[in-house]
């Protein structure tokens, strides 16, 4: 991207607007975007590039972030993503996705950068408006439903948590310990 980057990172937490989709396994990208927002006490999230956007810094001296949650649907969220990230000018590596994952089991989280999509709509827009699949991501382990089912699976996903809500907020934590891990540890050069 030409020119210097506006901020350091660009976090994505991925979801459905919508009260509706609130507590759902498919918004735990949202609930981990808003605990970032609180922990790192950065301004209230205002409309922008088709989301809800918020920026500052990670503490004094700390890298410059954006957080974006994207309020296109998630099918849709690459129409969100690509513009801010045009506009921020970050780098693809510095594209930080949260995003809930069938394939891993309810609480486990995993970092990385690149690799597939499973199937996962929201990932698949991201790599359309962002032109590559090669951005960091937090996979969060929702759990799978013992089905292949697609309608059944969609259910699941859009469905609200059935774990206890002290494992959904240390589900929470976690997940955004991991961001600022991966932020923190690489500051404002290296890789994830």
């Amino acid at each position: 991207m030409p020119g210097e980057p506006i901020v350091d990172w660009l976090i994505v937490g991925l979801g459905n607007p919508g009260s509706e989709y609130d507590g759902t396994r498919h918004n735990v990208g949202f609930e981990v975007a808003n605990e970032l927002v609180r922990r790192w006490q950065l301004p209230r999230l205002k409309a922008k590039y088709r989301g809800l956007l918020t920026e500052g810094r990670i503490g004094p001296g700390g890298p410059r972030v954006a957080i974006l949650l994207p309020q296109t649907y998630m099918n849709d969220a690459g129409n969100s993503v690509g513009p801010a990230r045009g506009a921020f000018k970050v780098e693809l590596d510095r594209v930080l996705v949260i995003h809930d994952e069938i394939d891993l089991p309810f609480g486990e989280i995993r970092p990385r950068v690149g690799g597939g999509l499973a199937g996962h709509n929201g990932l698949k827009s991201l790599r359309a408006g962002l032109g590559s699949p090669d951005f960091a991501r937090v996979r969060i382990g929702v759990g799978r439903p013992p089905t292949t089912d697609p309608d059944r699976v969609a259910a699941y996903v859009l469905g609200r948590f059935r774990e206890p809500k002290e494992e959904v907020r240390a589900l929470i934590e976690e997940a955004a310990d991991a961001v600022e891990r991966t932020v923190l540890d690489t500051g404002s050069a290296g890789q994830v």
